[in-house]
């Protein structure tokens, strides 16, 4: 097994402050980790000794939202700053391209839309991502031609967690791996990325940014012996296998912090760590004092807790509870990368171009914002109108309050900053708001320069409604 060493040179720091001083750039990005799932955040069964020093180092966002309830258009959000909506993706892909009804070079992220690592690239930025990809496996869509000039992990939406070599869809840049640095996948992504991270520090000419983007906590459930014994304690099988993956992917967030401090990278690096989703169904996960799951438009789907670390740069033990989104990653570190975003391309042949034109006059190119003024209580937080469409489901979020529509039952309202469960519709006893956000909801549906580019099986929004009805809010499992 090759263990991945933190031992460097003494005169590294002095080259690393010399050369640069623009900071490294790192996102940690759990997938299908529930709001409730960190120590930091009320799991009493669970250990994340890591993550919840990262969140007393740095800032906690406690209503931060990802882009969707599903993995892949979720990310999709985040690498472009966009709504994914707005440029047709709205579905998951879980399936082969024979499987859906659109030409198989459309299915996932649109070659017309910039990538972070595009963005950083030409920010002068050295870029990989490690891990889960899940937005296309068109080459078009891979990595490496989407701004990351390494890549490590799979196309693919989820993978077994002990591959051998020969049955794994893990790659390294194109080619298949032959070999592996730890049997277990969590592992071997941590070593992946702290080999990498190493030859940029070797090499010092350049800032680097990276993506390490873990499957875990996503299925298969599967974990080692030796973690799964820590956890003896807990009775139910799948939440007792749950919290030692959780307890594996913390243990890679504490290396390569661990390497970041023994190299005086610590103060020079910019984190952020939240989960592409809310807690799943089917992995034994907890959404805390949220209602809804993985697939659901309610909070538990689409809200997550956010960690944003840099010493030096932003306070330490901050709470924020203003709300931010998977869309601010890109213009807060394009704004730490002293850049600006790049404008967008051309639209392409399948989008409505008045409709683009229109949606950029009323919402602007891109949907997020530079987050720095914000964590360092430099400025207010600004006033956030967020919206969701997937499965049957609609969604607003502006201000304190949201409008949910479905396909089976009325809409309804909450005020979701006093009202975490979403348990109390206000849509009868203010229907002036409901109103409103209904219009607002129409406005921005109205505005999509395309429809969704593919569909989920009509399957998941039965799904969906089934969630969203009988998923509440539930004690942690035991």
């Amino acid at each position: 097994m090759l263990f991945v060493t933190c031992e460097v040179a003494a005169s590294r720091s002095t080259l690393f402050a010399a050369s640069n001083d623009r900071p490294n750039l790192l996102i940690v990005l759990a997938d299908d980790m529930g709001y409730g799932d960190l120590g930091y955040t009320g799991s009493q069964q669970l250990q994340t000794p890591h993550l919840d020093s990262l969140a007393k180092s740095g800032v906690f966002c406690s209503e931060a939202y990802v882009t969707s309830s599903v993995c892949s258009p979720s990310r999709a959000g985040l690498l472009t700053g966009r709504d994914p909506r707005r440029f047709g993706y709205e579905s998951n892909l879980n399936q082969s391209a024979a499987a859906y009804g659109t030409r198989p070079e459309l299915l996932g992220l649109s070659p017309s839309e910039h990538t972070l690592g595009d963005q950083l690239r030409s920010a002068g930025y050295a870029t990989a991502l490690v891990g889960k990809w899940h937005l296309g496996s068109h080459e078009a869509h891979h990595p490496n031609a989407r701004g990351f000039d390494h890549f490590c992990g799979m196309l693919v939406g989820s993978h077994n967690y002990f591959p051998t070599p020969d049955k794994h869809q893990l790659e390294r840049n194109g080619e298949p791996l032959r070999e592996f640095s730890s049997p277990y996948l969590t592992d071997f992504f941590t070593d992946e990325a702290l080999r990498w991270i190493q030859g940029q520090d070797e090499a010092a000419s350049q800032p680097w940014m990276v993506m390490l983007s873990y499957n875990a906590p996503h299925t298969p459930m599967q974990a080692t012996d030796q973690d799964l014994a820590k956890f003896a304690h807990i009775s139910d099988p799948k939440r007792r296998t749950y919290a030692a993956m959780m307890y594996a992917l913390d243990r890679g967030v504490g290396r390569v912090r661990a390497y970041l401090d023994e190299t005086d990278q610590l103060e020079e690096t910019l984190i952020v760590f939240f989960s592409d989703n809310g807690g799943a169904t089917n992995n034994g996960s907890w959404n805390g004092p949220l209602s809804g799951v993985k697939g659901s438009l309610r909070e538990g789907g689409v809200r997550v807790p956010m960690i944003w670390s840099w010493p030096g740069q932003l306070p330490a033990g901050k709470r924020t509870d203003a709300v931010v989104s998977s869309l601010d990653v890109l213009p807060t570190f394009m704004a730490a990368a002293g850049a600006e975003l790049l404008p967008l391309k051309p639209s392409p042949s399948h989008e409505d171009k008045r409709n683009r034109r229109r949606a950029e006059a009323k919402y602007g190119a891109y949907d997020g914002i530079n987050l720095l003024p914000q964590l360092r209580g430099e400025s207010a937080p600004a006033t956030r109108t967020l919206f969701w469409r997937l499965q049957g489901q609609t969604a607003v979020r502006d201000g304190e309050d949201k409008l949910i529509t479905l396909s089976h039952r009325p809409a309804q309202l909450f005020q979701v900053t006093s009202d975490l469960a979403e348990a109390d519709d206000r849509f009868d006893a203010d229907r002036s708001r409901a109103e409103q956000l209904y219009k607002m909801l129409g406005e921005w549906e109205a505005s999509l320069a395309t429809v969704p580019l593919w569909g989920s099986s009509p399957m998941w929004d039965a799904e969906s409604a089934k969630h969203y009805d009988d998923w509440g809010v539930k004690s942690e499992p035991r």
